[in-house]
């Protein structure tokens, strides 16, 4: 099924990313936690990989056991920064034989080595665009509640709104920890007359120093609530996961309750959070299931 279709039949939807094997994980750690992520059944998996496609070919093969052996639906992360139209065209095909349908189109984040080379792709609208001429693939985008650090407001407004009409059928937001940002955001965009399903991206926090790094690379911002959390209980490492997901259960009831149309959760691979989270929100669910006649 294609993730646009699941926003007819039931909101908000509740969806998981992962990551491919890196330098903490291996191939089997991953589809371990996939197995476990499985088992809460969210409505869809999204599997990224690394700055440059560093991690492309196990996507494609971490996507196809999210959907075919897990029966779960898959939204496979594709960037296109220093990619080739043959290569992007390889992989859509890859994809498709795989019964995927859904796609994250993405730039990419710049190599940190900042080497790049010369691609057919200039911006993620370009991607869209492509992509759009080949497959009838279902397509989500990226947003940021808080700018994009390359870009000024309304610069990142511009490009967001190119992308939505070159194709993207859904946004998903980097993380945030501020839901006030996100409602801000949202409502930047009715002005714009932009009306697209706006799936909340959350991060349990459950290492204080980690999150402090994520933080300064993407921009987002601290707020007192949770500097104060971080402040006290960083050093206590169970404090500060039963700490962090508490913080991340109140922003996700307020945004369901706020009709959000979806909540992404950031997992690190990691199951127990997203196990905690599930059991929370579990009698939400059954409702918005009830509703929807499932």
């Amino acid at each position: 099924m294609k993730i646009a279709e699941l926003f007819t039949k039931k909101q908000p939807t509740i969806s998981f990313e992962v990551f491919p094997p890196n330098n903490i994980y291996t191939l089997e750690d991953v589809y371990h936690a996939i197995d476990e992520l499985s088992i809460l059944k969210p409505d869809f998996m999204s599997v990224t990989y690394g700055a440059g496609g560093s991690t492309r070919r196990n996507s494609v093969s971490i996507a196809s056991k999210i959907k075919n052996v897990n029966k779960i639906e898959a939204l496979a992360h594709l960037t296109c920064i220093g990619a080739k139209k043959n290569e992007i065209d390889k992989i859509l095909e890859e994809l498709k034989n795989n019964n995927i349908e859904n796609i994250m189109a993405l730039r990419g984040d710049i190599p940190q080595n900042g080497n790049i080379e010369k691609g057919d792709f200039l911006y993620a609208s370009d991607l869209i665009k492509h992509i759009k001429t080949k497959e009838n693939f279902s397509i989500g985008g990226a947003f940021y509640p808080e700018g994009h650090q390359e870009t000024n407001d309304i610069l990142d407004l511009f490009n967001l709104k190119n992308k939505i009409e070159s194709g993207t059928d859904f946004l998903i937001s980097q993380i945030f920890f501020d839901n006030e940002k996100f409602y801000e955001f949202k409502e930047k965009l009715k002005k714009l007359n932009i009306d697209i399903p706006l799936i909340a991206g959350i991060m349990p926090i459950t290492n204080g120093k980690q999150i402090r790094k994520i933080t300064s690379m993407c921009g987002c911002s601290i707020p007192p609530k949770l500097k104060k959390i971080l402040d006290r209980y960083e050093n206590n490492p169970i404090a500060m996961r039963e700490a962090g997901i508490a913080y991340a259960m109140e922003q996700i009831v307020e945004l369901i309750s706020d009709d959000v149309s979806g909540i992404h959760i950031y997992t690190m691979n990691r199951v127990e959070a997203s196990k905690k989270i599930m059991e929370n929100i579990g009698s939400i669910l059954r409702k918005r299931d009830e509703n929807n006649g499932y």
